[in-house]
């Protein structure tokens, strides 16, 4: 039965998500139950094609890449794949009709960190975030509102900037690793080498902008999906801070983290500022 191939499917997503991302587990979690396995099914498709781009250094990445963008446009006409990651995916895709052209996007900017490694203008460095981040909140966003396209429009300004922010705070969490292991500096004129204080406070503005705009979106949210992502948002405004508070010398020799008691720390105060409809 098909049926238990998908729950097989499933729990892969799930684990791919658990496994990769203890903070984005984490707020997953606090999602409804009734929109978490759509989620793990997100975050299991882009994870894998963020994985082969940015860790498989001793195979031929242009090669797994190629299949498995071939593998995954099979998936979807076909409502079915050996692959469990894209055929939980394809489910999920479909139930909510996630339009093509998201996808399309998120893997046109994944393709790109296979050849660039320098973002030099606004234009280029924008047109990777909407496709590698916006457009991934916009998936999330159409599972959110269960397909409703008049909250997705409403909402859908809102879901980009939050997505924008997330990557970018990575961006300049994981700023020495992009650079020494991947060769990549994806804010234009801050590579490492460059980064100061001035220029790391117009990046950290630059980020609570779009923090700004995310979060009049997370108010408006339905309820099955507002405790989780405003979860999330916690934990990344509390990186962000981190980030802010600490020498632009100590970001090029090290990796900023919020640790687990922090994120636990965070979960409990994001829930009674929920309870008592603060958010």
């Amino acid at each position: 039965m098909k049926t238990i191939f998908d729950k097989v499917s499933y729990e892969c997503s799930k684990i791919v998500t658990e496994s990769y991302s203890t903070s984005f587990s984490l707020a997953t979690k606090m999602l409804a139950s009734s929109i978490r396995a759509d989620i793990y099914n997100i975050y299991g498709f882009v994870r894998f094609a963020d994985e082969i781009v940015d860790t498989f250094h001793a195979y031929n990445k242009k090669e797994l890449f190629d299949n498995f963008e071939l593998e995954l446009k099979s998936a979807l006409k076909a409502k079915i794949s050996l692959n469990p990651i894209l055929n939980s995916f394809q489910h999920t895709y479909h139930k909510y009709q996630i339009p093509y052209h998201l996808v399309e996007s998120f893997m046109k900017s994944m393709r790109m960190d296979l050849t660039k490694k320098e973002y030099r203008s606004e234009e280029e460095y924008k047109a990777y975030i909407y496709g590698s981040a916006d457009v991934v909140g916009l998936m999330c966003l159409k599972v959110f509102v269960k397909g409703d396209d008049t909250q997705y429009e409403t909402l859908k300004e809102a879901a980009m900037s939050l997505g924008s922010a997330f990557q970018k705070v990575n961006f300049l969490r994981d700023l020495k690793a992009d650079f020494e292991d991947l060769n990549r500096a994806y804010f234009p004129n801050a590579n490492l080498m460059e980064l100061d204080e001035v220029s790391k406070q117009r990046i950290v503005q630059e980020i609570k902008d779009d923090f700004a705009k995310g979060y009049r979106g997370i108010l408006n949210l339905p309820n099955e999906a507002k405790f989780g992502v405003y979860t999330a948002y916690k934990y990344y405004y509390k990186l962000l801070k981190k980030l802010q508070n600490t020498p632009s010398r100590e970001i090029k020799n090290t990796r900023i983290r919020v640790p687990n008691y922090q994120k636990f720390g965070l979960l409990a105060k994001s829930y009674v500022n929920y309870k008592l409809h603060l958010v």
